[in-house]
């Protein structure tokens, strides 16, 4: 059949016994003039024309794998497609091809439109995709914070059992008692560092007391070990020498060793102590700080440790050598049981949650009763822990909805992390201090009031208590009961009673009141 026969605008049907037509070049032939002898080419064409069509052949058909060329090329809808036997059919119709699966993410239909600018990829994308968390030293992804902490403390670790094994010939203390922590020797410890007031300020009866005191030596293993200034066992460079019976109130030669706040939280009494606190730390801690972040999880983690160390010196026996990250601990221990009461509702098991929560705390306050131990170490750290977390974490979701806060979630993509919630309130009050506060509601400035109470609160505590233990050294008659038990005078260790030095029968570590610990270490937790 001739071309311009087969184009003509009454397109006949193809016979049985007529052949297939030939497949086009590459480079299809161009159209026929509209004034070609016996070409009659109705203006009207169009695809929707009910005409029959020639029949590609069968090595020629069309795929889905051949339609890779589906654009647009101009507004008559018109295109030249080599895969057509019609270079001049319509190709508006575009064929089927493989897409690629786009379904509706989970939630609000609103998910479709929430992010058109695609500035929150997607992990993985598909079905439930969400929006990538910010990355980032600080972000809590990694929680290095945990990681450092924890490689720093056993390397300190070790190093306590190189000194006490330098020192006593032996990596534990065995004599003159066994440290049932498995650790160092209580005086190695106070040597590097340990809270021990008597290297820190004045303390009554030993300050004011008449005679030298026999202070012992960090590398004492019997009674005989007794023969060292308070200068050599406080060791880093010693403390200032002081006339035996000077007043409390003179401080020209206090001691000053201040940084014993700070350093025990490094120090462990064993390796029971340091295994089960680091255990702690590496679970309990490493969620807390991928929910609330490094840079807040570092702040509540050293001020909670610090305020115990604190509060524990203003209270505790001042002849007990107090150390490890326990009140560190339990401050983060005080934000899991913020979180949970925040997040009750949302919660798989939450009443499972609380019950080992409280079981945790029950048990760490119960042992804290035991002799040598220091209880308000673990006090003062959930203290500051709960104050902190009040102050630094999220407002509970059911508050939000109720007072408006710039804070996520609110969002129908995704649940904004906690420690990526604040971003937006931040900016807006550095960019607008002032228009931040506008149209906000009775109930936000109630509890923002709160909030900053409470935080006030506490450094207003944090300082009081400072002040107490340098210069006012106000005693609490009942506190003690806090960290002891009154049976088998417990009550009395780590108590400094230099009154019965003139005794011939009294025994050095009585004088400290270290002989009814018996086998146990000082200040374990």
């Amino acid at each position: 059949m001739a071309a311009n026969e087969y184009y003509s605008s009454s397109f006949p049907s193809r016979r049985e016994d007529a052949p297939l037509p030939p497949v086009p070049s590459s480079s299809p032939s161009p159209r026929p003039a509209n004034n070609t002898p016996g070409v009659n080419i109705s203006p009207a064409t169009s695809p929707f024309d009910d005409h029959a069509y020639p029949e590609y052949p069968a090595a020629s058909k069309p795929t889905q794998q051949n339609f890779g060329d589906t654009g647009y090329y101009g507004a008559s809808g018109r295109t030249q497609n080599p895969h057509n036997s019609d270079p001049f059919i319509d190709q508006n119709a575009i064929p089927l091809q493989s897409q690629s699966y786009n379904p509706k993410m989970e939630g609000s239909p609103t998910r479709y439109t929430a992010d058109p600018e695609g500035r929150y990829p997607l992990n993985g994308g598909g079905m439930g995709g969400q929006r990538r968390k910010k990355k980032g030293w600080f972000s809590g992804r990694v929680t290095w914070v945990c990681y450092i902490l924890t490689t720093v403390q056993v390397a300190v670790f070790i190093g306590e059992l190189i000194k006490n094994a330098v020192l006593t010939k032996s990596p534990i203390e065995i004599h003159p008692s066994f440290n049932i922590m498995i650790g160092p020797s209580p005086f190695v410890l106070i040597n590097m560092g340990a809270r021990y007031p008597p290297c820190m300020h004045n303390v009554h009866n030993v300050t004011d007391f008449p005679l030298a005191l026999p202070w012992p030596c960090p590398n004492a293993t019997s009674a005989d070990g007794y023969t060292c200034s308070l200068s050599q066992l406080c060791g880093f460079g010693g403390v200032p020498y002081q006339a035996p019976g000077t007043p409390l109130n003179d401080t020209s030669h206090q001691p000053d060793q201040w940084f014993r706040f700070i350093v025990p939280i490094f120090l462990h009494a064993g390796i029971i102590h340091i295994g089960f606190n680091m255990l702690l730390q590496m679970t309990l801690g490493r969620d807390m700080e991928k929910e609330i972040g490094s840079l807040r999880f570092a702040l509540v983690y050293f001020c909670s440790g610090i305020f115990g160390f604190v509060l524990g010196g203003n209270y505790a026996a001042p002849g007990i050598a107090s150390t490890g990250a326990s009140g560190c601990l339990f401050g983060i221990l005080a934000l899991n049981l913020l979180d949970l009461c925040y997040n009750w509702s949302t919660r798989r098991s939450p009443v499972k949650d609380l019950l080992f929560i409280l079981l945790d705390i029950a048990i760490a306050f119960v042992l804290g009763l035991l002799p040598g131990l220091d209880n308000f170490s673990h006090i003062g750290g959930f203290m500051m822990g709960l104050v902190l977390g009040i102050c630094i974490m999220h407002s509970p979701p059911f508050l939000r909805e109720r007072i408006g806060l710039d804070e996520p979630p609110y969002s129908a993509v995704d649940a904004t992390p906690l420690n990526e919630g604040d971003d937006e309130g931040v900016k807006k009050f550095v960019r607008q201090p002032v228009g931040f506060f506008k149209g906000r509601k009775p109930l936000w400035w109630v509890w923002w009031l709160f909030r900053a109470g409470c935080l006030v609160a506490v450094l207003v505590g944090f300082i009081l208590l400072l002040k107490n233990f340098y210069v006012w050294r106000n005693e609490c008659s009942w506190c003690h009961h806090l960290s002891c038990l009154p049976i088998h005078n417990w009550c009395d260790i780590g108590a400094i009673r230099p009154e019965i030095i003139t005794t011939n029968t009294t025994s050095k570590r009585e004088l400290f009141g270290l002989d009814g610990l018996a086998s146990l270490p000082l200040g374990m937790f």
